[in-house]
């Protein structure tokens, strides 16, 4: 099972990268079934969305978007790590849903959210009304992580609390429940 995990912010020295690679680096260790793939988007670097025609004909002109559509495609899930920017999500992760639409469908969608007091609970009820626009299923159990940044050492670690933990095996294993069972609506 291939499970991509998607950053959500392009910002120099943002710190949420850290709860990413935290992440990939557990679920690798923990889950061995599984295929993890990190794709920060500030290495990825999609401009602001510029293909002429509607990415539901998948008639694409660009090379960054004829790339973005085969790892994307690829995929049988996602965990996307979710910051919150003035109570919604950052304009980077919405840019590269909207570059495809066909690639996301039928396929389950994690979040590890996070920020100040709300953990990034409002920016992920905002993505969630996007995703299901996509025909994605966004699933209930999720990881947020309130105050993240008092959680990242000197070094630039992420280090989760035993909650954190907790709640990423209980979203992971509802991850696979639902990419097992859409695998059959997308045939």
């Amino acid at each position: 099972m291939n499970i991509k995990i998607i950053t959500s912010t392009t910002r120099e020295g943002a710190q949420g990268i850290h709860v990413a690679h935290w992440l990939e680096k557990y679920l690798n260790a923990s889950e061995k079934d599984l295929d993890i793939e990190l794709l920060d988007l500030a290495k990825i670097n999609l401009p602001l969305m510029n293909e002429p025609n509607h990415p539901r004909l998948q008639n694409y002109q660009h090379e960054h978007t004829k790339n973005w559509s085969n790892i994307i495609d690829s995929a049988d899930a996602y965990i996307i790590v979710l910051g919150e920017y003035n109570y919604g999500y950052p304009a980077p992760i919405k840019n590269a849903l909207d570059y495809l639409f066909n690639e996301w469908a039928y396929k389950p969608v994690g979040f590890v959210s996070y920020g100040g007091v709300s953990g990034g609970l409002r920016s992920t009820q905002m993505l969630k009304q996007v995703v299901t626009t996509l025909s994605m299923m966004p699933i209930t159990p999720q990881v947020n992580i309130p105050f993240f940044s008092k959680l990242i050492n000197e070094e630039g670690v992420f280090e989760p609390t035993d909650v954190i933990i907790k709640s990423a095996d209980v979203m992971i294993k509802e991850l696979k429940k639902w990419a097992i069972n859409m695998k059959n609506m997308r045939k």
